[in-house]
């Protein structure tokens, strides 16, 4: 039997954390590009990227990405990248500023969601978050298993 593909978000997606909305409560989502190099990009579009334990800082006024694991290329030999090396982030003054005064204010980080490509630039999607304490954790479960329940006997209804 054929080996299963990962589940991704959304179609088009190349990475997605999905366990960032079990981990934190996201208030708040902004769109960014990524400077890369060339071989990131190409193995950005093999697959493979990894952002679980990935965050976005601000420094000297701009947005860098941390943690990201993104694999070397295995075309390129020596003239590869350094997969974990800090990313820039590129977006608007004002979002920055603004992401800012909100982390100083209220204790709040950045954590990336979802890498994507966009008219053929990588974009990442950063949201706003909050940690959750382990009740909140415990709360979203619940959650979602009644969602399913309810799925599931809305499903069984309509056999």
């Amino acid at each position: 039997m054929a080996k299963a593909k990962k589940r991704k978000v959304a179609p088009g997606d190349v990475a997605s954390n999905r366990y960032a909305s079990y981990r934190f409560e996201l208030l708040e989502r902004l769109e960014c590009g990524i400077a890369l190099q060339g071989t990131e990009v190409k193995a950005l579009r093999e697959g493979g990227a990894q952002l679980k334990d990935g965050y976005a800082l601000i420094r000297d006024g701009e947005l860098f990405l941390h943690n990201v694991h993104i694999p070397p290329y295995a075309p390129a030999a020596q003239a590869n990248h350094e997969p974990e090396r800090d990313r820039r982030l590129l977006a608007r003054r004002n979002q920055i500023d603004k992401f800012a005064a909100e982390i100083k204010q209220k204790g709040l980080t950045l954590v990336p969601t979802r890498i994507y490509f966009k008219d053929g630039r990588a974009k990442v999607e950063i949201a706003l978050a909050k940690g959750k304490d382990r009740f909140d954790k415990r709360e979203s479960i619940k959650e979602r298993e009644t969602k399913r329940d309810m799925d599931r006997a809305l499903r069984d209804v309509n056999r």
